[in-house]
């Protein structure tokens, strides 16, 4: 056992004798840590400890928070290591690619003090009368939760702890049950650089959330994770009115219209459905490809699924992790059982995988499905695996209808040398970020979001971030 944590709460680690257990995805028999659930008193002490912090906080000028960030930003860096290891002992994904996690929420991070410096939203404005100057001022929201999922350990929590704490608010993170042991080593570092209280983790499950979410004492509710939890959060914040900022899932798709450098195509949208094993919001779930193509795309895909190595996230040679729990693999397994029985044929992977060393690993073969209909579940519904499911069309009309015709609205690709095609993709794609001409990664200071049922309420990045993180007023000033 590696990781034991209690719920930090004005700055010290409490224990109570409720615990729940991380296990290794990869060798599921392999304890990694273990963690004390938080109870109804210890939230209303987290609240209370985030008000009283918040309020002095908030009084520091903005440019002595951000350093005082910058340097916990750099203390992260520090510990990268220790970060991407307790990511993958308890998400899966390879060193690589929680490596790579670290250095984006550090990057993300600091593009987000520079938002914090620029004053955003606070402004002047002419005034209609004489003598009167009219000011328009942001002021710290107060309280925020961050409920975070357990495909981003480190970079959905940083994503939510910086803007917060750089616009003024304390921070109550409430982590995934699967994958803690990261945001305990952010809360960990917070010990040593931080106001007491001003960053908070505490640990436990829907109870917990709820109580949160609904406490009168919190102003701001940011999630990260499915439709399903975002409707009950919703729900639960109509106690107290709290504004919410919610990160949803996706049906992403890579529609390839024609392409110069296929093969250069095929590698992007390749990477971007399966790194992370596919459990990505903004993985490429679908590929619309223009009926020419649609041999050599399939034929591409297939073949790059297959070379993928499956293994140990520890293992330096491991191109891709397992699934990170038991309940997900399962909902993979029965998804690509639900597109077999629709018609769909298996051209790569469909099946759990068994990886020497790693008995009873929850792995799935990299997967590519053809022939799957533009209305059948798996064109449609969130997989969250290694999971691409290929549908063919003729036209670019038909391209966007499929492309749209999903309740979903995240991100999504176009591959295509035609100008006026990608004109076309970029004034009516129904997404929140569109790519052309490359993968479905997201730079780190560019808005960060989704429309339709993939998000509500301002984007997590950039600077449309100071709409949820602060509160917007109309000043007067009078001669």
């Amino acid at each position: 056992m590696t990781y034991t944590y209690g719920n930090l709460i004005g700055g010290s680690w409490r224990d109570t004798p409720a615990i729940f257990d991380t296990f290794n995805p990869a060798r599921p028999a392999q304890q990694v840590g273990r963690y004390s659930l938080a109870d109804s008193a210890m939230v209303v002490e987290a609240v209370r400890a985030a008000t009283d912090a918040q309020r002095l906080w908030a009084r520091w000028p903005a440019a002595r928070r951000c350093d005082a960030l910058a340097l916990y930003i750099g203390a992260l860096e520090a510990r990268k290591e220790d970060l991407a290891r307790a990511i993958t002992a308890e998400q899966g994904k390879s060193l690589a690619e929680s490596f790579g996690e670290v250095a984006k929420a550090c990057a993300e991070g600091r593009f987000m003090l520079q938002h914090v410096m620029s004053g955003e939203g606070a402004r002047h404005v002419t005034s209609l009368r004489a003598g009167v100057r009219n000011m328009v001022v942001r002021r710290p929201r107060g309280v925020i939760v961050a409920i975070t999922p357990w495909n981003f350990p480190v970079m959905t929590p940083m994503r939510k702890i910086v803007p917060a704490l750089g616009f003024g608010n304390a921070v109550i993170v409430k982590a995934s049950e699967f994958t803690p042991a990261a945001a305990c080593l952010l809360g960990e570092l917070a010990c040593d650089l931080l106001p007491d209280g001003l960053l908070q983790v505490i640990h436990g499950g829907a109870d917990v959330g709820n109580a949160l979410v609904s406490h009168s004492g919190v102003h701001g509710v940011t999630f990260t994770g499915s439709v399903a939890t975002g409707k009950r959060i919703v729900a639960a914040t109509a106690a107290n009115l709290a504004e919410m900022s919610l990160e949803l899932g996706g049906k992403n798709a890579a529609v390839i219209h024609d392409a110069s450098d296929l093969d250069a195509c095929l590698d992007q949208v390749a990477n971007a459905a399966l790194m992370c094993s596919g459990q990505r919001c903004t993985a490429v779930s679908r590929v619309l490809v223009q009926r020419d193509l649609h041999d050599v795309v399939a034929a591409g895909l297939a073949k790059r699924a297959s070379a993928m190595r499956l293994g140990d996230g520890a293992d330096p040679a491991t191109q891709l992790g397992p699934m990170t729990h038991r309940g997900q693999l399962e909902h993979v397994k029965a998804a690509v059982r639900r597109a077999r029985e629709d018609g769909a044929e298996v051209l790569a992977g469909g099946h759990e995988a068994h990886v020497e060393g790693c008995d009873g690993g929850y792995f799935f073969a990299p997967t590519v499905l053809d022939g799957v209909r533009a209305e059948s579940a798996a064109a449609r519904e969130e997989i969250f695996g290694p999971v691409i499911s290929i549908v063919e069309y003729d036209t670019l009309d038909d391209a966007i209808t499929i492309l749209n015709d999903v309740e979903f609205g995240l991100t999504a690709a176009f591959f295509s040398n035609d100008a006026k095609a990608i004109s076309r993709f970029v004034d009516e794609c129904q997404t929140g970020m569109l790519h052309v001409n490359h993968g479905t990664v997201p730079d780190s200071h560019m808005p960060f979001g989704g429309i339709k049922a993939s998000g509500v309420g301002a984007y997590s990045v950039g600077p449309s971030s100071a709409a949820f993180y602060t509160t917007e007023h109309s000043v007067y000033l009078g001669a």
